[in-house]
């Protein structure tokens, strides 16, 4: 299990520590503090996480902006295959593909869910699509994201 894995199952049966673990990761990843996400969800193939709509992160039509979104695809495809890797593998994002489906007028969530079929080929591939997808707060995708994951082992 990753040590990322193990500080979220600690932290996650605490009050407030899912808060607490979102702000861990940006601390280590500081630009990411910008879209204020919460982990809700951390596990092996799968990560949830929300951003909740504020001026910050909206643009001239008042709907969220298309780059904070887009940390949040690269955040959710980051995390979730950090938790998926074994120890001896690492990975690094090579390069992103969206598609804007809809305006965001709302907050989002972001889901990027990675199948177990495919985490066995990890070891034949040298760049892996891992794909997240945003909804709205009605259950609407407003954007997909594709990471190009390189995944090697740590030296």
């Amino acid at each position: 299990m990753s040590s990322t894995l193990s500080i979220y199952r600690k932290m996650e049966k605490y009050p407030l520590g899912k808060r607490l673990f979102s702000m861990i990761v940006c601390l280590k990843a500081p630009y990411f503090r910008t879209v204020r996400t919460i982990f809700t969800e951390l596990e092996p193939g799968r990560c949830v996480i929300r951003m909740k709509k504020r001026r910050a992160v909206t643009n001239h039509l008042k709907t969220v902006h298309a780059i904070a979104m887009c940390n949040i695809v690269e955040l959710a495809a980051g995390m979730c295959t950090d938790v998926s890797l074994p120890p001896e593998k690492r990975w690094v994002p090579r390069g992103m593909t969206v598609e804007y489906i809809t305006f965001a007028k709302t907050s989002l969530t972001g889901t990027c869910i990675i199948d177990q079929k495919l985490l066995s080929s990890w070891d034949m591939k040298k760049l892996f699509p891992v794909e997240v997808s945003l909804n709205d707060t009605s259950g609407k995708t407003v954007m997909k994201g594709a990471v190009n994951m390189h995944i090697s082992l740590k030296k």
